[in-house]
């Protein structure tokens, strides 16, 4: 295969995101167990590591029973309880935590 044309080249070398240039994207580590819908959505750890300080938070028109919990292991869940009027159209649910590491993350879904 031919390398690529100069101008599509970067010199990750002299860049200072080098490194980050090189790391692999950190995947979200939840699946979203719809089973038990409208009402009750269960957010599961299917990430290798724990997440720690997680919390999610509603935005928009609804009512969800606040969810946080310190460490979630993988494998483990947390259920989430929301009640609304067109939740699809009206809000959206916030997903916080923190890798082991201390890094910050964000994670959004739709009803």
């Amino acid at each position: 295969m031919a390398p690529p044309p100069q101008h599509l080249r970067v010199d990750v070398a002299g860049s200072p995101y080098g490194a980050a240039m090189l790391t692999p994207a950190y995947a979200v580590p939840f699946e979203l167990d719809r089973s038990r819908a409208p009402r009750v959505h269960r957010l599961v750890n299917r990430g290798d590591e724990p997440v720690l300080g997680l919390r999610v938070t509603l935005l928009g028109c609804g009512l969800l029973v606040p969810v946080a919990s310190t460490r979630l292991e993988p494998g483990a869940s947390m259920t989430v309880s929301v009640i609304g009027i067109e939740l699809s159209r009206s809000a959206i649910a916030v997903v916080r935590w923190f890798r082991p590491t201390g890094e910050e993350y964000l994670w959004r879904f739709s009803f």
